[in-house]
Formats: C-alpha cells, sequence, structure tokens
C-alpha cells in the first residue's frame, strides 16, 4: 500500500480506494500568568511541585476561583476563529483517577462551553479546505507523573495542575495527513497572532489529540481511533499515515477496527494501543457545584472583538491588494507573526510609503528565510534586523549597488554586522555607473574573444556570456543593465 500524492484525498489499498477522515482535538496553554482556578504561577521550567496551590493539591475545603483573564483568552480565540460565543457557560466535573489528577476528576466543560462553532479556513495546492470548529472549552490540565526519575517508583510533579487549557475540537473535514498538518499550523498561528497561546510545542503549552478513521468513498464514517498528545505537526502527519496504513491493513485481513486510545512513538514511527477509547458517560459528567455558570454580557464580547489584532487572513488579503504580492508569497510571509511583521518593517519607509514590495519579499523569503534556515534559527534572532535589509532594499533602489553585491554585503552584515551604506562606502563596493569606464571593459572582452562574437552573431542568446565576463573584469561592480545596453549596441545585436 502507498500514499498518493499530497494533493490526494484517498489512500491506496490492495483492492479498493480508501478515505482517511481526520479530526483533531487540540490542547492549547492559554496565556496567562496564573493557572485557571488558582493564582499560582505558569512559568515553564520551575522546581517540581513550586507552582502548587492548596487548590491545585487538592486539599480539603479548598474552592476554585475562576481566571477572568483566562476566560477572556478563550472568548478572543472563538472570536479569532468566526465562532459563536456562548453568552452562558457551564463548568463541569470530568471524573477519572489518574495518579498526576489529585483532585480525582477535572474541572472542565462538557455541553455548554464557552465557545460554539467556527471554521478555520486552510490554504493547500489544490484550493483552500474549510474546516469546522465544532466547540472550545476551557479545563484544568493535569499534573505530570515522572517515571524515569527514581527505580523503585513513579513521582509526580503538580506544576501543570490547574493550568488553563483551550481544548479546540475541529470537526471531521480534514482528509489527508498534509491537510491535517496545514489545519494545525494555521491555528497555531492563530493563536500566536491572539496572543492566546505561545503555541511552543516543545513545551507541551500546545499539544493534539488526533481522531483517524478510514472508509471507502461515499460509505459512512468509519470506527475511529484517537492518537494521544502528539506534540509536533510533523508527529501528527505520520502519526496519520501510519494509522491508516495500519487501518486499513485490518479491514482488508477481514478484520474490524476497535475504537482505542493510541500513542505515537516518533523513535519507531508507529502508533501503539494505550487504552480502550473511553465515552462521555465513562467519565460521569456533571455540573461543578462550587462555580456557577460562567454568564458574559454582549458589551464584554463586543469590547474584546474591537482590539483583535489583525489575523494571518486578513493580513494576507492585505499584503496582496497594498503590496501586489501572489497569494503564495502572501501566504508565506504571513504564517508567522514575526515574519509578518519583518518584511512590513521592511518594505515600509519612515513616511509610511512602500519599498519594492516584491523585491523585498524576494529578499525576504529568499536570502534572509534560507539563511535562518541553514543556521536553524527563529527570525527573532536573525542577524540582519529589518531596518539593515531596508537600508540594503535602497541602495539596490538607487543604483549604488548591484543585485549580486548586494548578496555580498547581506553576507558581510550576517557576520559583522554595521550598517549597510557605511559597509558600502568603507569597502568600495559602490557600483559603477560611469558608461565609459565600462565601455572600457566592454570593449576589452569583445577585443580578447572574437570567436565568441562571431558566435553571438548567429546565437544571441551568447551575450549573456559576455555580460558575465564583463562583470568578472569590473569585481561584480559594474552595472548590469549599462553593461547589456552596451554590449547590444556593440555587437549589433
Amino acid at each position: 500500500m502507498n500514499v498518493k500524492s499530497s494533493t490526494s484525498k484517498f489512500i491506496k489499498g490492495t483492492t479498493a480506494d480508501w478515505e482517511v477522515v481526520i479530526g483533531m482535538e487540540v490542547h492549547a496553554q492559554v496565556n496567562s500568568k496564573a493557572k485557571l482556578f488558582s493564582g499560582a504561577a505558569t512559568a515553564f521550567g520551575g522546581e517540581p511541585n513550586s507552582h502548587v496551590s492548596l487548590v491545585d493539591a487538592a486539599m480539603p475545603g479548598m474552592l476554585p476561583v475562576i481566571n477572568a483573564e483566562c476566560v477572556a483568552q478563550a472568548v478572543r480565540t472563538g472570536l479569532g476563529l468566526n465562532a459563536k460565543i456562548n453568552l452562558r457557560s457551564v463548568f463541569d466535573r470530568k471524573n477519572y483517577f489518574y495518579p498526576d489528577l489529585p483532585q480525582g476528576y477535572q474541572i472542565s466543560q462538557y455541553k455548554s462551553p464557552v465557545v460554539g462553532e467556527g471554521e478555520v479556513a486552510v490554504d493547500m495546492p489544490y484550493g483552500t479546505v474549510r474546516v469546522g470548529i465544532e466547540r472550545l472549552h476551557l479545563e484544568q490540565d493535569a499534573g505530570k507523573s515522572l517515571h524515569d526519575q527514581h527505580p523503585a517508583m513513579s513521582l509526580v510533579d503538580l506544576n501543570r495542575s490547574g493550568v488553563a487549557l483551550m481544548e479546540i475540537v475541529s470537526k471531521p473535514d480534514l482528509r489527508s495527513s498534509e491537510e491535517a498538518k496545514a489545519f494545525l499550523a494555521k491555528l497555531r498561528a492563530i493563536l500566536r497572532y491572539l496572543g492566546t497561546c505561545d503555541g511552543d510545542m516543545e513545551k507541551g503549552n500546545l499539544r493534539a489529540d488526533v481522531n483517524v478513521s478510514v472508509r471507502r468513498p461515499g460509505d459512512p464514517l468509519g470506527t475511529r481511533c484517537e492518537i494521544k498528545n502528539v506534540n509536533s505537526i510533523r508527529f501528527v502527519g505520520q502519526a496519520i499515515d501510519y494509522e491508516a496504513r495500519r487501518q486499513i491493513q485490518v479491514l482488508e485481513d477481514g478484520g474490524a477496527i476497535e475504537q482505542e486510545t493510541r500513542l505515537f512513538d516518533a523513535g519507531r514511527n508507529q502508533t501503539r494501543s494505550m487504552r480502550n477509547k473511553e465515552e462521555a458517560h465513562d467519565y460521569r459528567y456533571f455540573p461543578d457545584p462550587d462555580l456557577l455558570p460562567l454568564e458574559l454580557s454582549e458589551a464584554y464580547v463586543a469590547e474584546l472583538g474591537r482590539h483583535l489584532p489583525e489575523l494571518p487572513d486578513a493580513k494576507k488579503a492585505r499584503f496582496m491588494s497594498t503590496f501586489g504580492l501572489a497569494g503564495y508569497d502572501a501566504g508565506v510571509l504571513v504564517a508567522e507573526k514575526e515574519s509578518a511583521d519583518f518584511f512590513e518593517a521592511a518594505v515600509t519607509r519612515a513616511d509610511g510609503t512602500a519599498r519594492d514590495a516584491k523585491l523585498a519579499a524576494n529578499w525576504v523569503l529568499n536570502e534572509l528565510f534560507g539563511r535562518l534556515n541553514r543556521e536553524g534559527l527563529p527570525i527573532a534572532a536573525s542577524p540582519v534586523s529589518s531596518a539593515q535589509l531596508a537600508a540594503i532594499l535602497d541602495l539596490i533602489a538607487e543604483g549604488t549597488i548591484s543585485g549580486k553585491i548586494a548578496k555580498e554585503l547581506f553576507e558581510i552584515v550576517w557576520a559583522e554586522g554595521g550598517e549597510p551604506r557605511a559597509l558600502v562606502g568603507a569597502r568600495g563596493m559602490t557600483q559603477v555607473t560611469d558608461t565609459a569606464a565600462i565601455e572600457k571593459l566592454v570593449d576589452e572582452v569583445i577585443a580578447n574573444n572574437p570567436d565568441k562574437v562571431s558566435q553571438a552573431k548567429t546565437k544571441p542568446a551568447m551575450i549573456g556570456w559576455f555580460v558575465g565576463q564583463v562583470m568578472k573584469a569590473s569585481g561584480g561592480k559594474a552595472n548590469p543593465q549599462a553593461v547589456n545596453e552596451l554590449l547590444k549596441a556593440k555587437l549589433d545585436l
């Protein structure tokens, strides 16, 4: 069996085509300095059990008090997902036993979440995929069990216990691992633009439960398996591809899929069974008696909506309309807020007018991103600032340096820093625009290569060779346009 190209929504089996159906439950840690129901800190990396209040440790008589900022962050997220904000929601107790859950239940939301249905538009090579959002609810995180700290026992760290999570549940609208990865990346970008979650998957601040089933096209939905706590976008794709193949193999061998919870083993690139999948009734949900229903006013929601930042889709549309960028280029630039901000700072002059936007985009997407990728650096750590890149763009636009010299200058700024214009002057990198000087070089190249001159009469494309020789002779400083024009005149092309 093999998976078709990323544009395909079907997996090829031995006897029939199969369709993979994917839904996701994304757990996003709320950006808040305090936990959902206590004042304990949420900072990452503290000593075990150093960020734990009496409420988090479930000491007798301790009552939860809702963190208003966490509620506001959930509402902002709902608005950013074009979702319905429910003015009345209820917190429930989700009952289960686990050593790192000291209360014996998790405070969550079940039938009445704070955010209802919404939608995320995901751009794919074959068009836009619209992924429905079923709901967003607030809940508290559990602690963490540590199994490798002591040879004879497991330990429990309650630092995460009570940390606020937004569980964002998608509808089963995804049909390939590529769509699932693109959806998670887009959702992460929206959260980061909003400032409601930092999206740091390495720290566990964003993780996904992935529901996977397969069916023959047109058939009812198949039995799904849930892959728990996948903590990277790449792993999401790998887990889906493996799980889809596994289910197809089971079905084509005459077996049946059991609804279960599975884990993804990144080392072996496979999923493995964890436990039977629980149903809602297994958790014995009931309204938390210590928390009143959460009631919001329309004015409160409207006020939060008025202060939302420009989100990726709106920014992409603006980059296309204002700067004339192609949809693909604009989409790549806005995929991360830091990249969009860097580009906009580089392309905008102090007086608010724009530099050559297509040139600026080309430099950001190719030269800057290329170098950052090679060095393994995020754009926030770029040695070349947006102001320095803007100065390089200005030097190109005014003809002070050529494109080739600009790349050399970029490398100097990357390695050594400095103000680009000053570096050009100090190092004699100014482009030669003196027609007489360039003409002298052109004449020398033509005189030294009579055989190439005769070839150029029948093959006009040979002019590119002459341009290269003149540029080489000038140390890359000759104005390429002037070189081209002089060569055309002297070669009679």
